[in-house]
């Protein structure tokens, strides 16, 4: 069975890409249409589309994941392969408008799960070992998706795999593709390692990882996004359009824009435990 490390582009996959050496390391990246999150780097930005096979015109997670990835590579001096799926803008079409949220995390599943499961439906085909970045504290997320495999211990993927006889509705399938191991549980690896490892190494990490308007961070962390990204935090603001489209039950990324003053709350007050649960 080949391994897989699944990178996040955050410390924690990177260290595993680092001392847990795999037949393949996968990145996928979240991309975004709109112009007003460019990636200002225009080198850089072409050597992503390169990479990707599609144009990249930029991000919702904070920029500096970019360089993460290409820092990474360097680093540990084998291949990472970057997988992309549709771009936010084309997601949210593809599910009738309707935005993602805590119980509808299909953002995660169209441009994170999906690009995965494509790449190794046509460059593997067969149960792969993939490694997931969850430390020692976190046994209860992976008990939790070690609950959701099938009998045979595999994670599965519902895909299309045709049409209809009458060619007006997709034939799905429910495919079981990876086994996830938890390396950093078995070997009792905490947060603290993790930052004293990356203390002295050349890798350039974002502030945070995943998106910067993520559903899951707190409005209190919203805000501080709002600050200190703007353009991309906007792109969220506008995806809301009305308080009938929302992000987050009971407010606004606007609202949350507008809401107190920063003043009392430095980027020190969060950690990536506040980031959001974006990881596989």
């Amino acid at each position: 069975m080949k391994a897989v490390n699944s990178l996040s582009g955050g410390k924690t996959s990177s260290f595993i890409a680092s001392n847990y050496p795999a037949d393949h390391n996968v990145f996928a990246l979240v991309r975004t249409d709109d112009k007003n999150c460019l990636f200002p780097d225009a080198k850089v930005r072409q050597m992503v589309s390169d990479r990707i096979g599609t144009e990249f015109v930029g991000t919702l997670e904070i920029d500096a994941i970019i360089y993460t990835m290409l820092d990474l590579e360097q680093f540990i001096g084998h291949k990472i392969e970057w997988v992309t799926g549709e771009t936010f803008e084309n997601v949210i079409k593809s599910h009738y408008e309707y935005l993602p949220n805590v119980t509808q995390r299909f953002c995660t599943t169209d441009m994170k799960l999906k690009p995965l499961f494509n790449w190794w439906l046509n460059n593997i085909n067969e149960p792969i070992e993939m490694r997931i970045g969850f430390r020692a504290n976190e046994q209860s997320r992976a008990k939790t998706m070690i609950e959701k495999t099938n009998k045979n211990g595999l994670s599965e993927f519902k895909h299309v795999v045709g049409k209809s006889k009458n060619g007006t509705r997709n034939k799905w399938k429910m495919t079981g593709w990876q086994k996830p191991s938890f390396p950093l549980i078995e070997d009792r690896i905490f947060k603290d390692s993790i930052e004293q490892y990356w203390k002295d190494k050349p890798v350039r990490f974002a502030y945070m990882n995943n998106c910067v308007g993520c559903f899951h961070r707190s409005p209190a962390l919203l805000k501080l996004m709002s600050e200190k990204y703007p353009n991309k935090f906007n792109w969220f603001i506008e995806a809301e359009q009305n308080e009938t489209r929302t992000f987050k039950n009971g407010t606004t990324y606007q609202k949350i824009k507008n809401s107190f003053k920063q003043t009392q709350l430095f980027e020190d007050d969060f950690n990536e435990c506040d980031s959001g649960y974006c990881g596989l």
